[in-house]
């Protein structure tokens, strides 16, 4: 098993989309194993490539119980009115902002074996989708937020312990 580190706010990997998976080799499924044993860390909802430092379109999720990953993904589509949510994200630790996001979302990706598979949800499974969507597009949440609420956001992130 191999939980891997996860990348700070400030790395350049975190903010440059990422490149399709192509082929499946070795390194890609000891990829998705890595994303899948970080994922289950509690309190965890998603992890994608680039946060452990892989700018390669995969992440993983674990939400209610159920566990996946998914390559190439695709967010194609979401249903409602974005509503504002308390995110986070593992490369921000510990803080927490309103941010818009959808309720329900459909990610339609493939499977090491190559099968293409659709993972839909509403509320967390969605947030997640969505959230890990934007890591392999070079967008952390912070983005996302009202320009006024990210101002704050970005001075509260400056004076974290973590940021270098």
């Amino acid at each position: 098993m191999t939980v891997r580190d996860i990348r700070l706010f400030g790395d350049p990997v975190l903010r440059t989309p990422s490149l399709p998976v192509g082929d499946v080799d070795a390194t890609v499924e000891a990829l998705v194993q890595d994303l899948l044993d970080t994922v289950r860390v509690p309190g965890r909802a998603g992890v994608a490539a680039p946060q452990i430092g892989v700018a390669l379109r995969a992440f993983s999720y674990s939400v209610d119980g159920t566990t996946g990953y998914l390559l190439d993904p695709e967010l194609v589509e979401v249903r409602g009115e974005p509503v504002l949510l308390d995110e986070g994200c593992l490369s921000v630790p510990d803080l927490h902002f309103p941010t818009p996001r959808f309720p329900w979302a459909r990610t339609r990706g493939r499977l090491l074996d190559g099968s293409v598979v659709e993972v839909e949800g509403e509320g967390v499974l969605a947030e997640a989708l969505q959230h890990e969507q934007d890591h392999l597009d070079g967008r952390l949440y912070l983005t996302r937020l009202e320009p006024a609420v990210r101002r704050e956001a970005m001075g509260v992130v400056r004076r974290a312990p973590w940021f270098r």
